[in-house]
């Protein structure tokens, strides 16, 4: 019973419904000490396009963005699902920070540096870790060495390396995580991935977690709405994942019979349809499927 009482929510509806709230800050700002390795302190949340509620907002992309005491600018965005075009929307909504938080007539000094924070549960590509980091760095062509500039900061001449100032990316393949959790990181991407919170537990943000993100202290209005939540994405991965086999079987069968396209293109016109029942966009639906807008415009 106790195991059932201990039920924590997930992440990503943390961050849309309660860790937006200046008294729930502790456990973002845990979660950000550990994944950026210093100490973090909020100042405020900001908005972005992710602070939306949107139709399609119950399996889609969460993030939330924030303002630390340095005046930095931290993105922390979780994708349920697959995107083809991800790493570049990742871009551009580091751009689109960088532009927002600085007025027109300002001097470039006022560019704030930005963490991006991504939270995928889909498989983005090939790789052995389940962090990646990417960072700005100069190297010389010819010698190797790496770039130091100079630049003033508060009246004095200070050195710093690009990185420091140009954008920081965090990858987190939280599928890829199956270890036993030691470390502050692996308690923190255990619970991303299992939604598991030690008991005794010295990480950062997560003691605040224990006792702010239980699943049955919430109303039964609270459970219902996550519950369907839930659901929805699994619905969603689901039928991700027939579309992905059928598209394989058809593959195949292309192979040994070649008359059948007008059954082929049937199929697919049922995978999109079950697709657009679950609330997925077109777009995505035309990437996934290989039917154009048109065609699904039309079913």
């Amino acid at each position: 019973m106790t195991e059932l009482r201990d039920r924590y929510i997930r992440f990503d509806w943390a961050i849309k419904r309660l860790l937006r709230q200046k008294a729930n800050f502790g456990v973002l700002e845990g979660f950000l000490t550990v994944f950026l390795n210093e100490p973090i302190k909020i100042i405020e949340i900001l908005e972005s396009e992710g602070n939306q509620q949107a139709a399609d907002d119950k399996f889609n992309r969460v993030d939330i963005k924030a303002k630390n005491s340095k005046g930095d600018i931290i993105i922390v965005e979780i994708q349920n699902t697959s995107e083809l075009h991800y790493l570049e929307r990742v871009l551009y909504g580091v751009a689109k920070a960088i532009t927002e938080h600085i007025n027109l007539g300002n001097s470039y000094k006022e560019v704030k540096k930005v963490y991006s924070i991504s939270i995928l549960y889909f498989d983005l590509g090939k790789g052995s870790d389940y962090i990646y980091i990417g960072q700005n760095n100069f190297t010389g062509l010819h010698t190797k060495d790496q770039l130091v500039i100079s630049t003033k900061e508060k009246n004095n001449i200070v050195r710093k390396s690009p990185s420091e100032i140009f954008p920081t990316y965090i990858l987190v393949r939280v599928n890829e995580f199956n270890k036993v959790a030691k470390s502050p990181l692996e308690e923190w991407v255990n619970y991303l991935k299992n939604g598991v919170i030690s008991p005794d537990t010295k990480a950062p943000g997560l003691q605040e977690a224990r006792e702010k993100l239980k699943y049955y202290e919430m109303s039964n209005a609270e459970r219902h709405a996550y519950d369907e939540h839930i659901n929805a994405i699994m619905i969603q991965n689901d039928v991700l994942g027939n579309a992905r086999m059928e598209g394989h079987a058809e593959g195949k069968a292309e192979g040994r019979a070649e008359g059948k396209a007008e059954g082929r293109a049937e199929e697919k016109s049922d995978i999109a349809r079950k697709m657009m029942k679950c609330g997925m966009d077109m777009e995505q639906i035309s990437q996934i499927t290989g039917l154009s807008l048109e065609q699904i415009k039309k079913l």
